[in-house]
């Protein structure tokens, strides 16, 4: 398991907490470990298409910008349609692969934790040294002291078994994954790129699903954009092999549903108290239901679309031998993967940064 404290934003638009480096500094001079100043690139990204790449990962990911502004989200057959309004972000161009999403469930919690105060606390620490029970204590206790929430990082368990059923991993979708491991993923991205990823809300969702606000989506047939039962074979397939939306987002229809960062409502907009709504997001505060968004290759031709959405059930884990202590896999969702988001805003304190980190919920997510 990995520490991460507020002060973990110093690399987004060099927010420092001076005196706590100090503290920090201070501590693990009395464990003999040097002290290397690190400055992470602060410079703003121009608003465009990027490739994102990650520290020690040969792997990158393809980001596609989704300006902000107003628009209709909804559709006339579920909750009805209303105004809301969200900033511009950028959103993976594929669904996350085995191939990145291994990287992280196969991560040394040590080699996590040297990053981690290597890229946001400027400090070099022996690989043995990390490893010591009553350093990371005594670390823990100084974030205490100076009034810093601490976050913790962690990486999978081992699987229960072959998540794949024998579908593919070389550029296949990673599924059966729970809410909490997309989540934690996405605080590894963080960590490993320097810039504030994390899961997409709904509406940011539906609204690059839906070609941006002045785009066109998908135009054409839905065989052309999405696998789906009647296509699929009954079977995931590789990222990309279907056309992109408007956009030039792959696989929003179909493939796999996606998670997003949302607490799943069945009348959305019910629980929305402002209209129109700006950055609508509902924070999980209960293990089930999370809300899921878009078709896969398990469900109908009718259900590949953008306004499709469905929350999470218990009935995912059925048959998870580690229940009920199971935070990461869910051993029947072979249609449930990942996709990420940047926002072009990216936090600027600490308070910011923590209006996003939600806790695990022990049922166990």
């Amino acid at each position: 398991m990995s520490i991460i404290g507020q002060s973990y934003s110093m690399g987004f638009k060099n927010y420092v907490f001076v005196g706590l480096l100090l503290l920090i500094s201070s501590l693990l001079t009395g464990y003999g470990l040097s002290n290397t100043q690190v400055h992470p690139e602060t410079d703003p990204i121009p608003f465009e298409e990027f490739s994102q790449t990650l520290q020690g990962v040969d792997e990158t990911i393809e980001m596609v910008p989704v300006p902000g502004g107003l628009f209709a989200m909804g559709s006339d057959g579920g909750d009805g349609i209303h105004e809301v309004e969200v900033d511009s972000f950028w959103i993976s161009k594929f669904e996350i692969s085995w191939d990145l999403y291994n990287q992280f469930a196969n991560a040394s919690p040590e080699d996590l934790r040297r990053e981690v105060f290597k890229t946001f606390y400027g400090v070099d620490i022996d690989a043995d040294a990390i490893s010591s029970p009553t350093m990371t204590e005594e670390l823990l206790e100084v974030l205490r002291e100076a009034d810093i929430p601490t976050d913790v990082i962690s990486t999978p368990s081992p699987s229960w078994g072959d998540l794949t059923r024998g579908m593919g991993t070389d550029g296949y979708p990673a599924v059966n994954v729970t809410h909490f491991a997309a989540y934690m993923f996405t605080k590894w991205l963080t960590v490993k790129s320097g810039k504030f990823y994390r899961l997409p809300t709904e509406a940011e969702w539906e609204l690059a699903c839906r070609g941006g606000i002045e785009g066109e989506g998908h135009p054409g047939e839905v065989d052309q954009y999405a696998w789906h039962r009647e296509n699929s074979d009954r079977k995931y397939h590789q990222t990309g092999s279907k056309e992109p939306n408007s956009l030039g987002i792959h696989d929003m229809l179909g493939n796999v549903a996606e998670w997003t960062f949302d607490q799943f409502h069945e009348a959305y907009f019910q629980h929305l108290e402002d209209e129109p709504a700006v950055n609508p997001w509902f924070r999980p505060d209960e293990l089930y239901p999370r809300s899921v968004r878009g078709g896969s290759w398990m469900d109908s031709k009718e259900q590949a679309g953008c306004f499709e959405r469905r929350g999470s059930d218990p009935n995912w884990k059925r048959d998870d031998p580690q229940l009920p202590k199971s935070l990461w896999w869910h051993t029947n969702a072979f249609n449930i993967g990942i996709r990420v988001v940047m926002p072009e805003n990216q936090p600027e304190s600490a308070e910011e940064m923590e209006k996003y980190w939600i806790e695990a919920i022990q049922d166990y997510n």
